[in-house]
């Protein structure tokens, strides 16, 4: 028996049926994986001389889930869980062999068979909460069988990726197996299951639900927990439910009321947002110089500076493997920095993510000097220093002089300008801008910012350094505060207007929490510290238009000595040290006081009012971003609000967000908002045009 699609294969080995799933580059489950398999299985089942079937991915993956190409297409048959139900079906035994992914429905095959096996580097996970959706094809009924609700809930809420020995101790996996080749392990289960006349063993039968009580407990347990996290997404809730079906419905009803569920979750507008971001974060890495030019070499990195952030790059570097050398202006500074790292890895420790003996291990590639001298062999150098052009000039003379020939010498500069930076050295090719989001070891967002002279391999090997990193990279142009922080200023803006004019910083968190941000921008800027944003304020006072409408609230607070929650107050009131803010009278009083100074009657705002200026502000500057080429598309916009901002993912990212309600609707409120402040609220001509073409942003991306 040699049955042949051309992604799925079946050969007879002896006894053994030997089906194979053959669709580079991950054995994707197509509609073609998906048809061939069905075939393959029903010609195995009937075939008198076949004992057993064996199911196996050809190359380094079983299968890693479904086939993103064909997102957003009709669906065609066989569906998955057509496919799943004839193998569990099956009156002999199924092994499934597995190595490297076995993700999503490639997991829901597995469940299906009736023993599975494992090779060390295997990653088992149901992860379509985070695309929006939920397991469909049986995850939901059989992994709650097979491993009980608290261990399933907790896989499929977390889209979390399990390993072969936790796989075993969960029995998601029957036996590990040694070596790379999944088919000769396979092989030989199958034939010791055969010699022991091992029966056909269903997962529908499996008794992980027996311990009813244990099973509603930690339902109810996942419910309130979600509740909590997942404000205002739809999918988790509908996993909690599956497993409750589950737990009461007999197999069949079970399978079919997850179908409908994971069927509403294709329809979500969610499931939109979270796609988008997905691919988007896979698009972001596809700049013009990653194709002109290759990496230059990356062994080892300085950083100038061993303050919060300058200590949060190292241990980014660290962990990536780089040995590092700070530099810092005397000895107590650098015992400050190296403090600082070790601060990381001491929480990392008492949280039982590390041992002592790992934590030497990093630090022995950590090295601390007073001179820039230190510098003379290093690959590339960030430098972390006071946000002050002058101070940063300073640094970078010392760095053209000591540094080698072809090192890139980096600024972590949030707002300054990168291209007046590179002139004061007398090699611009090389200067480029990285900027980290603090806490840097955590936050996954790293602008990359291209100054005017700076060569393309230098651009490719910052990218480079992203992935090694395992962060995610931006290419942004130079302007004042890049893409982010540029568009962070108009949005704050809008922010003070509404509360001039009559909501208070509270109200106005609270809209944005609701909307699904972690937090609002008064509570934001009182965890970065009220005295950055004065800082910037000052710098730019020169620059600002006479006609232009200034709030002078945050300067009111700030000139009190209050800058958030470092001082125990700023917006909101922080006794005792604690994290959560109260709401602060005095502060309201501030509001009052300008209002009156103003003649400003407050008005009262919706949360749904709120937002409307919230967003609108946002997508505008993010259309001007785009426009002047700052950002490349509008999946960069979305992707720095993603990852650096707190953007709720589900919603794609702003510019994603603009085209779910429609460019027409953003461009007539903005158009409303003008009528009262014609000159803060000016449409973006990008914005303007699509409109007017009758296209949206993804059409740009």
């Amino acid at each position: 028996m040699t049955n042949s699609s051309s992604v799925v294969r079946s050969e007879k080995l002896g006894n053994v049926a030997c089906i194979t799933i053959d669709n580079p580059p991950v054995n994707a489950l197509s509609s073609a994986v998906r048809a061939g398999l069905l075939e393959a299985v029903q010609a195995a089942d009937a075939d008198a001389s076949v004992q057993a079937i064996l199911l196996v991915g050809q190359g380094a993956n079983f299968i890693a889930g479904a086939d993103i190409r064909e997102f957003g297409q009709a669906p065609k048959p066989p569906s998955l869980p057509e496919v799943c139900n004839r193998i569990e079906d099956c009156a002999k035994p199924v092994v499934a062999a597995l190595r490297g992914a076995a993700l999503g429905g490639g997991l829901e095959i597995a469940l299906a068979a009736h023993y599975r096996i494992a090779l060390a580097d295997v990653k088992l996970g149901l992860p379509e909460v985070q695309l929006g959706l939920m397991p469909g094809a049986g995850g939901t009924v059989r992994a709650p069988r097979l491993v009980g609700a608290q261990a399933s809930l907790d896989l499929m809420l977390s889209g979390r990726h399990v390993k072969a020995k936790e796989a075993v101790a969960l029995g998601l996996v029957d036996r590990l197996a040694e070596g790379e080749d999944a088919s000769g392990a396979g092989l030989a289960y199958v034939q010791e299951l055969l010699s022991k006349g091992a029966p056909v063993r269903r997962t529908r039968d499996a008794q992980g639900l027996a311990d009813r009580a244990a099973a509603q407990a930690a339902i109810d347990a996942a419910r309130a927990d979600t509740a909590k996290k997942a404000r205002g997404l739809f999918s988790p809730g509908k996993i909690v439910d599956a497993v409750q079906t589950t737990l009461d419905k007999p197999f069949a009803e079970a399978v079919r009321l997850e179908r409908e569920a994971f069927m509403a979750c294709i329809n979500s507008p969610q499931r939109a947002g979270l796609i988008h971001a997905f691919f988007a974060e896979r698009e972001v890495v596809k700049v013009p110089e990653a194709k002109a030019a290759q990496p230059r070499a990356l062994e080892r990195v300085g950083i100038v500076g061993g303050g919060t952030m300058g200590a949060g790059i190292a241990v980014s570097a660290l962990d990536a493997g780089l040995p590092v050398i700070m530099v810092e202006r005397d000895n107590a500074s650098i015992a400050r920095g190296r403090a600082n790292v070790e601060k990381v890895y001491d929480g990392l420790i008492a949280k039982g993510r590390m041992t002592a003996e790992a934590k030497a291990a990093v630090m022995a590639r950590f090295t601390g000097s007073t001179s820039y001298d230190a510098f003379s062999d290093v690959d590339l150098v960030i430098e972390a220093v006071f946000e002050d052009i002058e101070v940063k000039k300073a640094v970078f003379a010392e760095l053209d002089r000591v540094c080698k020939k072809g090192a890139v010498l980096a600024t972590n500069t949030s707002y300054l300008d990168i291209d007046a930076i590179a002139a004061s050295t007398s090699r611009p090719q090389d200067v480029i801008g990285l900027h980290f989001f603090s806490p840097a070891n955590i936050m996954k967002l790293l602008e990359i910012v291209v100054p005017a002279k700076v060569a393309p391999d230098v651009v490719a090997t910052a990218f480079a350094l992203a992935k090694r990193m395992k962060k995610v990279p931006v290419r942004a142009g130079v302007c004042d505060g890049f893409i982010g922080n540029r568009i962070l200023a108009v949005y704050k803006q809008a922010a003070d207007y509404i509360m001039e004019d009559g909501a208070s910083p509270y109200e106005i968190d609270e809209a944005v929490r609701a909307f699904g941000y972690p937090m609002g921008p008064f509570q934001v800027t009182d965890l970065a510290g009220g005295d950055i944003g004065w800082a910037t304020r000052k710098r730019r006072a020169a620059t600002r238009d006479p006609k232009a409408r200034y709030v002078e609230v945050a300067d009111r607070v700030c000139e009190r000595g209050w800058f958030g929650q470092k001082t125990g107050r700023g917006f909101y009131l922080y006794p005792q040290g604690a994290r959560v803010g109260q709401p602060d009278p005095e502060v309201l009083a501030i509001v009052d006081a300008e209002r009156q100074k103003k003649g400003i009657t407050p008005r009262s705002f919706t949360a749904d009012e709120i937002m409307a200026r919230y967003m609108a502000a946002m997508v505008n500057e993010g259309a001007n971003v785009v426009d002047q080429g700052i950002a490349l598309r509008p999946l960069d916009v979305d992707v720095t609000f993603l990852y650096g901002y707190g953007f709720p993912r589900h919603r794609g990212g702003p510019m994603k967000y603009a085209d779910m309600v429609g460019l027409p609707k953003i461009l007539a409120d903005i158009r409303r908002f003008a009528e009262e402040d014609p000159v803060f609220w000016k449409p973006s001509p990008l914005l303007e045009r699509l409109v007017a073409e009758g296209k949206d942003f993804s059409s740009l991306n």
